[in-house]
C-alpha cells in the first residue's frame, strides 16, 4: 500500500467529525467566583514577586478589594432578576444561578470578608524582635522548635500565604452550593478543602496540636471524599449522566431518548440509593452532623482561631448549600428514602453535640459541639421538604455564621503567656477585668442557645416552624430539649464569666487593632439586627428560596 493511500485512509476517516463547538460561557454570571478565584492567583504571584516586607499589606488589601468586589457582583446579579425571574444554568449546565446560590454565595463572602480581618490581626501577641506577630506560623515548613523556625522569627517571617489560600477556599465555597452536576459539585469540594487542610497547620503557638488537627482533618475528609467520588460514580452507573436534571429525570422516570448501552443498568434502584447514600455521607461530613463530627472537636480546638472561625462558619454555608440542592432537585422523588434517614441524623446530632458539649473544659472544643448541635437544628429545616424550610435553611446560615466568626474572634483576644487561654477555668471572673469583651462573648452565646432578641431565636424559630408544618412535629420537641440542654452550658459560661472571682494570675484581655474590632461589632450588629427585625431577611431569604431546575 502506497503512502498516499495510507495518508489518504487518515484523511478520509478524520473528514466526517465536524467541528468542535467551543463552550459558551456566562462570564457575567460567575463573575462572583471568577473575581475571587482570579485574586487567589494573583495572592500567589504576590508571594513570588513582592518583596517581603510589603508582602502583608498587599496581600491584605488585595483579598479585601476583592472579596468586596465579588460580593458587589453578587449584589448586582441579584438586583438583574437573576436570583427569581431569571434563574438559570449557567456554564453548559455545569453551575446553577439561582436564588439560594446567590444568597449562600453572598453570605460565604461577606463572612470571608470579616474573617480575613481576624487573620489579618497583628496586635494581639507582643512584639517579637521588633516585628509584630499574627496568629500563623513564622515558617511553616520548618519543623516546631527547631532552629529554622527560631531563625525565621526572629528575621520578622510571616506567612502571608493565609491569604490567597483563603481565596482559594472561598473560591471553591462559592461553586459549591451552586454546582448543578456531580463532577463541579466534586471538584469544588476539593477545591475549598485542600487550602482548609493547610490552614489548620499553621498556628503560630502549640504547632504540633495545629499540625495534628490538620493530619485528622486531612486523613477524615480524605475519606468523605472518596466516598463521594464512590457515590457519584454509582449515580453515574445509574442514570448516564452527572447532571442534576438528568438523575432527577431518571429517578422519577420522566426520562427520553436512553442511550441503549445504558438502558441496561438504569433504572437499578440499588445504584441510586447507595449512590445518593454515599454523596450525602460526604457533605454530611463537612457538616459535621453525627456519626460523621469526630474531626469537629479536634480541628476546631488546633487550628489557628482565626481559621477555626472562618471555617465554622463558610464551610457549613457552602455544605448545606450543596445538600440542600441535592436533596431538593435531584432526590425529591425519593423523599421516602431519605428523610427517616435523615431524620435519624438530626435527632442524633442535635443531642449528641448538646450533651458532649457540657463535658468540655475547653472554650474551641466547647464551640465545636455547639456547632455540631446546631448542624442538628439546620437539618431539621432540611427534612422541611417545603419552600419555608428552604428560606428558614438560608436565614439560618446567615445568622449563624457571623455570630459564630465572632465568638471565635473574642477568644482570639483573652490571652496568657502561653498565647490564647482557652481553658474555662481561665475565663472566671472575666466580666470583672474587662466587662466589655464579656459583655459581647455573652451576647454570642445567648444567640447561640437561641434567647428571643437575639438572630439565634430568629433562626430556631423559622426552622422548627418549617419542620413542624412539613410534618416533623415530633423533631421540633426533641430540637426545643436540646436546646435547652444547650443552654445550660453557654450560660455555664456566663456565670462563669460574670460571678466567679478573677484569679489572680490570670490571663489579660489583649487590645485588639481596628481589623477584629470590625469584626465583632459586625457580628454583634448582625446578632441584634436579625434578632430584633428579623422580617425583612426572612422575605429575602424566602424569595431566595426557589431551586432552577
Amino acid at each position: 500500500m502506497s503512502a498516499s493511500a495510507v495518508h489518504s485512509l487518515w484523511t478520509t476517516a478524520a473528514d466526517p467529525i465536524s467541528k468542535i463547538d467551543a463552550p459558551k460561557i456566562e462570564y457575567g454570571q460567575l463573575s462572583p467566583t471568577l473575581i475571587v478565584i482570579g485574586a487567589a492567583v494573583l495572592g500567589v504571584l504576590v508571594e513570588a514577586f513582592v518583596p517581603r516586607k510589603s508582602r502583608y499589606y498587599v496581600q491584605v488589601f488585595l483579598s479585601v478589594v476583592a472579596l468586596a468586589a465579588a460580593f458587589a457582583a453578587v449584589v448586582g446579579l441579584a438586583a438583574g432578576g437573576y436570583g427569581t425571574t431569571k434563574a438559570h444554568i449557567a456554564a453548559m449546565g455545569a453551575i446553577a444561578v439561582d436564588g439560594p446560590a446567590l444568597f449562600l454565595q453572598g453570605t460565604i463572602l461577606l463572612a470571608g470578608l470579616v474573617a480575613i480581618f481576624t487573620f489579618a490581626e497583628r496586635r494581639l501577641d507582643p512584639e517579637a524582635h521588633g516585628n509584630r506577630v499574627d496568629s500563623f506560623a513564622a515558617q511553616a515548613a520548618s519543623v516546631p522548635g527547631s532552629d529554622s523556625e527560631k531563625a525565621a522569627v526572629k528575621a520578622g517571617f510571616t506567612t502571608t500565604e493565609v491569604f490567597p489560600l483563603a481565596l482559594f477556599a472561598i473560591g471553591g465555597m462559592l461553586v459549591f452550593p451552586a454546582a448543578n452536576d456531580l463532577l463541579t459539585l466534586f471538584v469544588a469540594l476539593e477545591v475549598f478543602s485542600l487550602p482548609l487542610y493547610l490552614l489548620c497547620a499553621v498556628a503560630r503557638r502549640k504547632r504540633l496540636m495545629s499540625q495534628e488537627a490538620a493530619v485528622k482533618y486531612f486523613l477524615l475528609g480524605a475519606f468523605a471524599s472518596a466516598f463521594t467520588l464512590f457515590g457519584i460514580a454509582l449515580l453515574y452507573g445509574y442514570a448516564g449522566s452527572v447532571s442534576y436534571a438528568t438523575i432527577a429525570s431518571v429517578a422519577d422516570g420522566t426520562v427520553q431518548n436512553v442511550d441503549p448501552a445504558l438502558a441496561d443498568t438504569m433504572g437499578n434502584d440499588a445504584l441510586l440509593l447507595i449512590g445518593m447514600a454515599l454523596v450525602v455521607m460526604g457533605l454530611l461530613f463537612k457538616v459535621g452532623a453525627v456519626p460523621f463530627h469526630m474531626w469537629t472537636p479536634d480541628v476546631y480546638q488546633g487550628a489557628p482561631t482565626p481559621v477555626t472561625g472562618f471555617m465554622a462558619a463558610a464551610t457549613k454555608v457552602a455544605a448545606f448549600g450543596a445538600l440542600l440542592r441535592l436533596l431538593y432537585v435531584v432526590l425529591p422523588g425519593l423523599r421516602w428514602d431519605w428523610r427517616p434517614v435523615m431524620w435519624a441524623v438530626a435527632i442524633v446530632t442535635m443531642l449528641a453535640g448538646a450533651v458532649v458539649a457540657i463535658t468540655q473544659t475547653d472554650i474551641k472544643r466547647l464551640l465545636a459541639y455547639s456547632s455540631i448541635a446546631h448542624a442538628g437544628f439546620i437539618l431539621a429545616g432540611v427534612i422541611a421538604t417545603s419552600p419555608d424550610g428552604v428560606s428558614s435553611v438560608l436565614f439560618y446560615l446567615g445568622a449563624y455564621s457571623f455570630v459564630t466568626i465572632g465568638a471565635f474572634a473574642v477568644v482570639t483576644l483573652v490571652r496568657d503567656a502561653g498565647g490564647e487561654a482557652t481553658h474555662l477555668s481561665k475565663w472566671a471572673g472575666l466580666g470583672r477585668r474587662s466587662p466589655l469583651v464579656a459583655a459581647v462573648f455573652a451576647i454570642f452565646l445567648l444567640a447561640f442557645a437561641g434567647i428571643p432578641l437575639t438572630s439565634g431565636f430568629a433562626g430556631k424559630f423559622a426552622v422548627f416552624k418549617a419542620a413542624a408544618e412539613g410534618g416533623a412535629g415530633a423533631l421540633v420537641v426533641v430540637g426545643v430539649i436540646s436546646s435547652a440542654i444547650a443552654a445550660f452550658f453557654y450560660i455555664r459560661v456566663i456565670v462563669l464569666m460574670f460571678f466567679s472571682e478573677p484569679k489572680a494570675d490570670g490571663p489579660t484581655v489583649a487590645v485588639p487593632s481596628p481589623l477584629t474590632m470590625t469584626t465583632i461589632a459586625v457580628g454583634v450588629a448582625v446578632t441584634v439586627v436579625l434578632g430584633v427585625a428579623p422580617q425583612y431577611f426572612l422575605d429575602l431569604a424566602s424569595q431566595a428560596g426557589v431551586f432552577v431546575r
